[in-house]
């Protein structure tokens, strides 16, 4: 009887310690995550870019849309039928020669700002996995801490039944030895 009280003693022990362990890590670590999170939140809402930066999304946007692509195929289209067809004056002859320093100077202008944007999203990007990262880590952390907390429970599940049985064991044993029959 005594073996029993000093078993459940011990449960009572491990739960509140695995308790106490288990809040104080699921805490620090759920007040990571919220200052991880508004630190995010804040960074997003204040983000504060430069003329630069702003001019670099613009283009980028609009140099990427639909829009862009069917206008600039519109004008192409009717520089090199006015060029072709002009009966009074050819401004840029058949080679287009015109046309293709005009396509360079757009393409030479355009992809520095379109770098720039990309560099600039790709910062993001990557703050971005740094946080999944981080909430990956932490979901990892609580499923050890659930696996060891399973296994510790495990464990003196199976101690307290080992305990059992041999209590069973030993009433048995005593219950045999006072029903023998005396000679």
């Amino acid at each position: 009887m005594f073996g029993k009280l000093v078993n459940l003693e011990n449960l009572k022990n491990l739960k509140t310690q695995l308790q106490a362990d288990e809040v104080k890590l699921l805490t620090s670590l759920r007040d990571l995550h919220r200052s991880k999170r508004k630190d995010a939140q804040e960074a997003s809402v204040n983000v504060d870019l430069t003329r630069g930066q702003r001019v670099a999304d613009s283009v980028a946007a609009t140099m990427g849309s639909w829009k862009f692509i069917i206008i600039q195929s519109v004008l192409l289209l009717l520089w090199v039928v006015l060029n072709v067809t002009a009966y009074v004056q050819h401004w840029d002859p058949y080679p287009f020669i015109l046309l293709n320093l005009a396509l360079s100077f757009q393409a030479a202008y355009a992809a520095p700002f379109i770098m720039m944007s990309q560099n600039r999203q790709q910062d993001v990007d990557r703050k971005a996995a740094q946080t999944d990262y981080e909430v990956n880590i932490k979901a990892e952390l609580e499923i050890e801490a659930l696996h060891q907390k399973i296994d510790q429970l495990r464990e003196l599940e199976i101690v307290n039944l080992t305990q059992a049985v041999k209590n069973l064991t030993d009433i048995l044993h005593n219950a045999k030895i006072e029903i023998k029959p005396t000679p």
